[in-house]
């Protein structure tokens, strides 16, 4: 089963989260609609801005791990090479 690292954020150069799920859609649906008590929605962060697929979800898992302990610029670097505009990803994953 594969999986897959994302981004959230509530706006450009905003506050961060790192999730991971083998249901990228699905679980940015329920960050966007609130469905889940915590982080999120405490700082509504409802933009996907960065993402990374994984063919089996225990590397995903890793590779969420890692990203966590990287410094803030480092991650800011990741989202800006993949994402520039920090575009919602979230229209653009179902087409």
């Amino acid at each position: 089963m594969g999986g897959f690292v994302y981004i959230v954020s509530n706006k450009r150069d905003g506050t961060l989260y790192i999730g991971v799920t083998s249901d990228l859609s699905r679980r940015i649906y329920e960050h966007r609609e609130e469905r889940t008590k915590g982080f999120t929605q405490r700082y509504g962060l409802h933009r996907l801005v960065y993402y990374e697929s994984f063919d089996d979800i225990r590397a995903a898992i890793q590779r969420e791990k890692t990203l966590k302990h990287w410094p803030r610029v480092w991650k800011l670097a990741l989202i800006q090479d993949m994402n520039p505009e920090w575009a919602d990803l979230y229209e653009t994953l179902n087409r």
